[in-house]
């Protein structure tokens, strides 16, 4: 081929291949720097947001002298804090719980009896606060200040969650992680005080704020923590296994490929989880996947075909047994799953 052929040929045809190999390749980088700078939510975030948790009722109580409240078990989560004074928190199989102005308390499955003290007879608390809304009860004056949040979920999603928790969590206002929920509690009081306008939205974003606050810094007391879903996330091995389930829920987990994670064998990893968590890696694993794809189900998001996908299954019959021996039911698509 004549030299000035080749010439010719490397003068139209080379910058054309080098400028779509300069596509190819930026197009590569962008997409690698978009995956790498994505935000992935923590497992706290994943699960109250797959769950669809919120503080749907907040509740105020003032009261002086003597006096003692009793709440049936409920299937919800429940905060409470003492802003002035101080109270007892009463709860079957448990030595009574002080709590006193800066103190926060998560509740769970559980009855209970706040109280001035605990030798007083509990009447029914439920009386005093009318069907919904931020209702206020009053008891002769205001030396003990109390407000209360309960917690629900979407789609019947609780069980997820409160099956993990212990009945009840206290965060003591000495514990050095509480500074932010005292700042939260300041403002909420503020707000109920002022009664301003958008004062609803305002201290319902609080109580949102509060309750992950107060898991925050529950979590951070490992003298506390112990067994349970929190003892886990907090341990750095466990807790990174968690990261990466909650990351990828869809990837074909084996026991192996999470003890790789943990860094630790699989016999030390399986025996650690199961006893931290209450359950095996793999069991965890499954009832995460079916607990999102319950929500997404009854969010409509898609077909049931592709949810099982979205969380790892490849059948679709071998999700719908999965999902009906979890739940009893059969998977379909729409509010009623």
């Amino acid at each position: 081929m004549p030299s000035t052929l080749i010439a010719d040929l490397h003068r139209r045809v080379l910058p054309k291949k080098i400028a779509k190999r300069g596509k190819m390749i930026y197009a590569s980088l962008a997409m690698k720097l978009s995956q790498s700078s994505k935000l992935v939510a923590d497992p706290l975030s994943n699960v109250l947001d797959v769950l669809g948790a919120r503080v749907t009722r907040r509740t105020r109580m003032e009261a002086a002298g003597e006096w003692a409240l009793a709440f049936p078990a409920m299937d919800r989560l429940k905060f409470v804090a003492v802003l002035r004074g101080t109270s007892w928190m009463l709860l079957p199989s448990r030595e009574p719980q002080f709590m006193q102005a800066g103190d926060v308390g998560l509740l769970g499955r559980t009855p209970y009896v706040v109280a001035s003290d605990p030798g007083q007879t509990p009447i029914d608390g439920q009386v005093f606060y009318g069907a919904s809304g931020c209702d206020v009860a009053r008891f002769g004056g205001n030396d003990t200040i109390g407000i209360g949040g309960t917690v629900s979920f979407a789609a019947d999603n609780a069980d997820f969650l409160l099956d993990m928790l212990p009945d009840f969590l206290l965060v003591p206002r000495g514990t050095p992680a509480s500074g932010a929920i005292a700042t939260i509690l300041n403002l909420m009081n503020d707000e109920i005080q002022r009664d301003r306008i958008g004062g609803e939205v305002v201290s319902s974003r609080l109580a949102d704020i509060l309750l992950v606050e107060a898991i925050r810094a529950y979590a951070s007391q490992p003298e506390q923590v112990g067994i349970g879903w929190f003892g886990a996330l907090s341990d750095p091995r466990l807790g990174r296994v968690l990261q990466a389930i909650h990351e990828d829920v869809s990837r074909p987990w084996t026991v192996a490929g999470l003890a790789n994670v943990a860094g630790m064998s699989r016999a030390a990893f399986s025996a650690a989880f199961a006893r931290r968590v209450g359950q095996p890696p793999l069991t965890y694993l499954r009832a995460w996947r079916l607990t999102i794809a319950r929500a997404a189900l009854a969010r409509g998001d898609a077909n049931v075909a592709t949810i099982a996908r979205s969380v790892g299954y490849e059948s679709q019959s071998a999700f719908g047994h999965a999902f009906k021996r979890e739940f009893g039911s059969p998977p379909k698509a729409g509010p009623a799953s």
